[in-house]
């Protein structure tokens, strides 16, 4: 069996990739997916870390665009996405993947709080930490919390799933001329203001050297392809691994 490009991931999924095509809640059958290409991953001896958004029930931004506090718009979110990791385990646990949820609002009785060295060590013993809550604090996305627990964690690359196959000039869904970018630096993404990520996770992501893979979630095989190096989507960053 041909051995995995990386051994310690972290694989971010958004909201609406866990909504598929209805745009909001969770699509079973897109659940049921990602859990099997995370067995098969986690099978060969990678070791997982899941970050979830929470988009597909609610968004932080848009309920501050629409006159509420920001600070709690944003903690709103971040229960959103508990909701999606206690989804996201009971599907793995249905494959028979041993999982974590950590969550970085204490909630003792649904899941273990976020401890560095307790996520690592989990890892260490095969099983899948699903990483909950956000960063704990409003005013910071979920791609922020991706490249901070990717760092913390010492993983060697984040895997985004989107819904979108890669990162593009402009709009691939509104503009069909759109160019998709095989390679990128993260001063790329910055300067460019490509929609990757916001630019606090970009920086954090840069400054601590960790790639970033974006590719499509719908295409079903592209968590395994990412993992074993294959070209797939965009890659952001140099990878080290080379």
């Amino acid at each position: 069996m041909e051995t995995p490009k990386y051994r310690r991931i972290v694989l971010k999924l958004s909201g609406e990739a866990l909504a598929g095509e209805k745009g909001f809640g969770i699509d079973h059958d897109i659940l049921k997916a990602i859990s099997l290409e995370v067995k098969e991953i986690r099978d060969r001896g990678v070791q997982v870390a899941i970050v979830v958004g929470g988009g597909n029930i609610w968004r932080g931004v848009t309920g501050s665009a629409r006159g509420m506090d920001r600070a709690t718009a944003d903690y709103m979110g971040m229960l959103a996405t508990v909701i999606n990791a206690l989804a996201m385990q009971d599907a793995l646990e249905k494959q028979g993947v041993d999982t974590r949820v950590q969550t970085a609002i204490e909630m003792r009785q649904v899941a273990e709080p976020y401890i560095r060295r307790r996520a690592i060590r989990h890892l260490e013993k095969g099983r899948v930490v699903i990483l909950a809550g956000g960063t704990g604090n409003p005013f910071f996305s979920t791609d922020t919390t991706a490249a901070l627990r990717a760092a913390e964690i010492e993983a060697e690359v984040i895997l985004m799933a989107k819904n979108v196959d890669g990162v593009y000039d402009s709009d691939p869904r509104t503009n069909p001329a759109a160019q998709k970018y095989k390679e990128l630096e993260y001063l790329d993404v910055l300067n460019k203001g490509l929609g990757v990520m916001d630019s606090t996770a970009a920086s954090l992501c840069m400054d601590n050297k960790i790639p970033l893979v974006v590719f499509g979630i719908r295409e079903r095989g592209n968590i395994l392809k990412a993992v074993m190096g294959d070209q797939i989507g965009t890659v952001v960053g140099r990878d080290n691994s080379e």
